[in-house]
């Protein structure tokens, strides 16, 4: 049986489906990969309340900024500075530059994982390229879009 990275985006979801999505996969441990996670637009995706809600659950939960793309990125995207081809170049480069493959060796390929962040679907995620970035480190493991 392959190990798992699935990525969730928590926008436009219920907490019911969000919940149900994690359960239904086996996910054993959320990667929150969110630079901000204290907006009070996050809902219960909030950080504290995110973290309370997967250890009842039974998930284990970790934020980790380093696989976020930093500031300058986002806000050149967000402003239309930046194409999303430009985009993907440039946080491919920053995961490259950080080594992130390294991260959470204890876990990625052995468990099921789940890449948070708060977009609704894959596709102009940087959640998604994350997981085709890892995924190339670790071959035994499947990508499943949780949407």
């Amino acid at each position: 049986m392959k190990a798992k990275i699935c990525t969730i985006g928590f926008s436009k979801k219920s907490l019911r489906k969000f919940a149900e999505l994690l359960k239904r996969e086996n996910v054993h441990t959320v990667i929150d990969t969110r630079l901000h996670n204290t907006s009070q637009l996050s809902g219960y995706a909030k950080k504290d309340d995110l973290a309370f809600i997967l250890e009842i659950l039974g998930i284990n939960y970790i934020h980790d900024p380093l696989l976020a793309p930093t500031e300058e990125i986002l806000k050149a995207y967000k402003n239309k500075e930046i194409t999303w081809e430009d985009y993907e170049k440039k946080y491919m480069d920053l995961l490259k530059m950080r080594q992130v493959e390294q991260y959470h060796q204890d876990l990625i390929g052995k468990k099921t994982v789940c890449l948070l962040c708060s977009e609704h679907t894959p596709h102009r995620c940087h959640r998604r390229l994350l997981a085709e970035y890892l995924q190339n480190f670790y071959s035994n493991v499947e990508i499943v879009h949780l949407v």
